[in-house]
């Protein structure tokens, strides 16, 4: 067995460039997954230590009137028999410009089942004593550190300083999120110059019937984790990993087809020598696995690497959009590397099968005869073309079923009717080829060289057929992808100039927001002040024209001044009566808006009718209020419902928010921010202009798809790379094709240029289909997987540089890839031309 297994192997001694070929295919497949499986794992392992903690768990307690709360609140509260327990948040930049959160907790009223929760403190310094007197103790995860400037050896102990204070010793606690210090309350009160400030008071889920007298009780149902949050974000992550390797598979599967091919012989040989069929396959197999180790250890390193290299941009997303703090450091746990290895061996067996089977098919005699593989790939083409035919069929089926689901639902489904279009696209490839190139030679029967340029290609078709596939799934896939984030861009970018009308917008201290308020709109400059508010509520059912459906759905109210520049350009894509009429009934505060997540999600129209419980109501707690209008509010992972601002502020006791100011077309902007500052000190000169905010939700925007880019242009580059391979792999046999041709006076330039227009008009023709697919697939991303993911549509939008790009994509690539075995053919001798064509 290890002699025929040596044997086998010898093949690729011979042939270095399969080798390289068959490795480089599962390396850039095993990367590619690696890394997003990677990224997927740390950040998952933060949002656990995140939740961990005691932030989502726990209800929460704050003055309605929005100034903070102090000791003597929570004293009272204490005294009076309630279980709450205090917390205070503030945030530090440390040296390397990482904003740090610091939580100050009280330890023994700390309610949950949190590592802080009634005193239950591990450390290897003191416990509970060390964490509550002085110098008290800094608890932070190790991938804190670096931010600290701190090496783990020296960390116990250390006192490092942060933004000019001096931090209690530090003590390491793994199950900490990233970029957290948590301390003693005292310690964090003394840290962030508080005072006897505190930033809320929380309690057990369920542990108060209602908010005491002044304060706002927000439920731990209303507080939606980061996982929750972020899970169509690595969802979608996790399709482009999946495609990317995918495509790689087809490299590997060119790569074995080719090397069994070209092993006939030896296989004829071994199976005369008495080696039985079944241990050959074995073997076979055997060397698949040795191979695939190779290929998915090179894989899962590089992964890694990639991986570290688009963290920074993934973290600075799910911050931005969700709030969610992701380690910059990877953390991964021991299953990743074997769910790695796992993925990359059975994809590789997956695709190994069918080389497997057909090698197992084939008798001795057919073994030693090449024909007979040829002729076994007529038969894969019909099995291809009724494979092609039953995943559209499956196709067909999800898309039935997906327009029976209501609209937001059916996620998987989606990707996999994505999934069964592009399978079957690529399956019916290089039947559509071989039927198109059949049909060609017939009409140019009277012209010799373009007749048996056709008749080349046909040869070529079972090596390159792969090869072509790859590049029709990666080009429908770059230009589906390109088109939705161009369209997402144009739209986002449209939205916010209709959203942010006012030129400055300031958030003023709540103690003292009446007062800025009313000398705002005393002075010269201001035309128009759009105040806002927010908080939160219960949607208990939504009454429609079947009936009530009860909901219990948490929902964030939000306020908003109808002023002269906001209304007319506000968005609305829905209506009951109308714009106008929405906006009067709006201002009068008969009706509300909702955001088009909530309408999607739980399928409401305008006219239908919400019953709201909120804290701040009076009464009962409950109102109930008629849809007006739908409105596009991209990004906001949650349900909205829109009232104007004063009726937020007197119905709901919603504390102030910011406001936006709107200047005359002559006033001073710099003269408005001195005389806000003389009158009110600098803490107060908080504006912010209109185009810094643009500036920063445009930066948002382009951290959020740098990952998705970057796999579009990697799967890209793996298609190309899969033609390369192809052709680099037969350069050898195609010069002994071209030899004879040679011989009998075709010039080597018209030869060059043969080989340059075959492959180029064949991905001509491959580019040409990519586009009506990759539409199809961007229609599906907008319309089904969009909507799914994160419950808003976005208009689909064709961008004709997009398909010309994608062409030229298609031609550049197979140009590039014919280029160095046309220059091979150029650059040899032609005493070595000759020896070819005596060879044949």
């Amino acid at each position: 067995m290890l002699t025929t297994l040596a044997t086998l192997l010898s093949h690729y001694r011979r042939h270095p460039g399969q080798l390289a070929m068959l490795l480089l295919g599962l390396w850039v497949a095993s990367a590619l997954w690696s890394s997003v499986q990677a990224i997927n794992a740390s950040a998952r392992d933060s949002y656990a230590r995140a939740e961990a903690l005691f932030s989502t768990g726990l209800d929460r307690l704050e003055r309605r009137d929005g100034e903070p709360l102090t000791r003597d609140d929570f004293l009272a509260l204490r005294r009076a028999g309630l279980p709450v327990s205090p917390l205070l948040e503030g945030e530090l930049e440390a040296p390397d410009g990482t904003r740090l959160t610091v939580i100050g907790i009280d330890p023994l009223t700390q309610p949950g089942d949190s590592a802080f929760a009634g005193g239950r403190l591990v450390s290897s310094q003191g416990g509970l004593t060390a964490f509550l007197t002085p110098p008290w103790q800094t608890r932070l995860a190790p991938d804190t550190l670096p931010a600290l400037g701190v090496a783990a050896r020296d960390a116990e102990g250390a006192t490092p300083v942060l933004d000019g204070r001096w931090l209690p010793p530090l003590a390491l606690a793994s199950a900490l999120p990233p970029d957290t210090l948590v301390m003693d309350i005292a310690a964090a009160a003394a840290l962030l110059d508080a005072g006897e400030t505190l930033t809320r008071l929380v309690t057990a889920a369920d542990a108060l019937a209602e908010a005491p007298d002044g304060l706002a009780l927000t439920r731990a149902t209303t507080l939606v984790s980061p996982g929750q949050l972020t899970e169509s974000f690595h969802l979608n992550l996790t399709a482009m990993a999946l495609l990317a390797l995918v495509v790689g598979l087809f490299i590997v599967q060119a790569a074995l087809g080719l090397a069994l091919e070209q092993r006939l012989g030896m296989l004829r040989t071994l199976r005369a020598l008495g080696v039985p069929g079944r241990r050959l396959v074995g073997l076979l197999l055997l060397e698949l696995v040795l191979l695939g180790l190779v290929g998915a250890l090179a894989g899962i390193v590089s992964g890694v690497w990639l991986a570290r290299a688009l963290l920074p941009d993934v973290a600075a997303t799910l911050d931005s959009l969700y709030g969610a703090g992701v380690a910059a450091e990877l953390q991964l746990p021991w299953h990743y590397w074997l769910g790695g290895l796992a993925v990359t061996l059975g994809g590789l067996l997956l695709a190994g099968s069918g080389v497997l089977w057909r090698a197992a098919r084939l008798g001795v005699l057919g073994l030693g005869q090449a024909q007979a593989w040829r002729t076994g790939f007529h038969r894969q083409l019909r099995l291809m073309a009724t494979s092609g035919a039953a995943c559209g069929l499956v196709g067909l089926v999800l898309w039935a079923w997906l327009v029976r689901q209501p609209p937001g639902e059916g996620l998987l489904a989606g990707f996999g009717l994505m999934a069964m279009l592009l399978l079957a696209s690529a399956l019916w490839l290089p039947p559509l080829l071989a039927l198109g190139l059949a049909g060609l030679a017939h009409l140019s029967r009277r012209r010799a060289l373009l007749q048996w340029g056709l008749a080349d290609l046909q040869l070529q078709l079972p090596r390159l057929a792969l090869a072509m596939m790859a590049l029709l799934i990666a080009l429908s896939a770059n230009l589906g992808v390109s088109s939705m984030v161009g369209g997402f861009r144009l739209t986002f970018l449209d939205w916010l100039d209709q959203r942010l009308v006012a030129d400055l917008y300031l958030r003023p201290p709540a103690g003292r927001y009446d007062e800025i308020h009313a000398w705002l709109a005393d002075r010269p400059e201001v035309d128009e002040l759009l105040a806002t508010r927010r908080t939160e509520a219960t949607l208990l059912d939504a009454i429609a024209v079947d009936g009530p459906r009860p909901l219990n759905l948490p929902v964030s109210l939000y306020g908003i001044t109808p002023g002269e520049r906001l209304v007319p350009s506000w968005p609305l894509l829905a209506t009951l009566e109308g714009r106008e009429a929405a906006w009067q009934a709006f201002r009068a505060g008969e009706q509300a808006f909702i955001n088009e997540q909530l309408a999607i999600g739980q399928q409401l129209a305008p006219g239908d009718r919400l019953v709201l419980d909120a804290p701040g109501l009076h009464e009962n707690h409950r109102e109930t209020l008629t849809v007006a209008a739908i409105y596009p509010d991209y990004g906001n992972p949650r349900g909205e419902v829109l009232l104007a601002t004063p009726r937020l502020a007197e119905h709901y006791r919603a504390p102030p928010g910011s406001v936006g100011i709107v200047l005359h077309a002559d006033a001073d902007e710099a003269a408005l921010r001195g005389a806000l500052t003389d009158r009110f000190g600098p803490d107060s000169d908080t504006l912010l202009d209109q185009r810094e905010v643009k500036r920063f939700s445009t930066d948002i925007f382009e951290r959020t798809f740098t990952i998705t880019r970057a796999l579009s242009i990697l799967t890209l580059g793996v298609a190309a790379l899969a033609l390369l391979a192809s052709l680099l792999a037969q350069a050898r046999e195609r010069r002994r094709q071209l030899a004879p041709l040679w011989a009998l006076g075709v010039p080597r330039g018209r030869l060059m240029g043969s080989q340059l227009a075959q492959l180029g008009g064949m991905a001509l023709v491959t580019g040409g289909l990519a586009v009506p697919l990759g539409i199809a697939v961007t229609a599906g991303l907008v319309k089904v997987i969009n909507v799914a993911a994160f419950g808003w549509r976005l208009p689909l939008f064709l961008f004709p540089g997009e398909i010309l790009v994608t062409l030229a994509t298609a031609v550049a690539v197979a140009l590039l890839a014919t280029a160095l075995p046309v220059l091979a053919l150029w650059r040899i001798p032609p005493r070595a031309l000759l020896a070819e064509e005596e060879a044949t």
